[in-house]
């Protein structure tokens, strides 16, 4: 009975008897790539919806797929331009940490 369990014990895979989140927590966690922009606009200091007006107004001036970056430090930019990108059909490509706020990177999708 007992060389049963050590058989059964020795063929487990490395990953048997541990959750997904265990799994993933041993993985180191690596940033995806920052995204190049064509266009970076600085709204840092402006409260929403400004960040969003001015990410409107000229993100037609970069051709379709290019990448615009809007500098923001309004918690609501931090929110509100994902939700804006999904409505106007843009791409959220992520974004980065600042020393003050974030990098908001869209995708330009038409």
């Amino acid at each position: 009975m007992i060389d049963k369990v050590k058989l059964r014990l020795a063929l487990r895979r490395p990953n048997q008897g541990r959750t997904n989140q265990q799994a993933n927590d041993e993985r180191p966690v690596v940033p995806p790539p920052v995204p190049v922009a064509a266009l970076t606009i600085d709204a840092l200091g402006r409260k929403c919806p400004i960040p969003i007006i001015m990410l409107a107004e000229q993100i037609r001036d970069v051709p379709v797929g290019s990448v615009v970056a809007v500098l923001a430090d309004d918690p609501a930019a931090y929110t509100d331009i994902p939700s804006w990108c999904t409505m106007k059909s843009h791409e959220f490509a992520g974004y980065s940490e600042l020393d003050s706020g974030w990098a908001l990177f869209i995708r330009r999708g038409y």
